[in-house]
């Protein structure tokens, strides 16, 4: 699994700023439904945001989100407010995110 730095943490917050969140997490809080969910989607859009939402009964730490990272064999970016953000980098032709990311750790490891 790989390790994110502040800075790359920070970019991938940075590019999932404008997505919606795909994925939310209710009353019933987190089952094997929603980790299928959470990985199946994040498998296709490479970044995603899940919403916890107000009558959810989960109170959400840091733990728990690499939980579900393990769960859906992605990486825990960060979470903001009742938003939690997930990466799994996509090394296809049709990837998006991943070159980007790539691109941005190459620059920051040539300083």
């Amino acid at each position: 699994m790989i390790q994110l730095s502040s800075k790359e943490r920070a970019f991938l917050r940075k590019l999932a700023h404008n997505l919606d969140p795909i994925v939310r997490i209710g009353k019933d809080g987190i089952d094997e439904n929603v980790i299928n969910s959470i990985a199946e989607v994040v498998k296709k859009r490479e970044l995603i945001k899940v919403k916890i939402l107000q009558n959810s009964s989960v109170k959400f730490d840091r733990e728990m989100g690499d939980e579900i990272a393990r769960g859906t064999k992605s990486i825990f970016v960060d979470k903001i407010g009742n938003i939690l953000i997930f990466f799994k980098p996509k090394h296809k032709k049709d990837a998006k995110i991943t070159p980007e990311f790539d691109k941005f750790r190459k620059s920051k490891s040539k300083k």
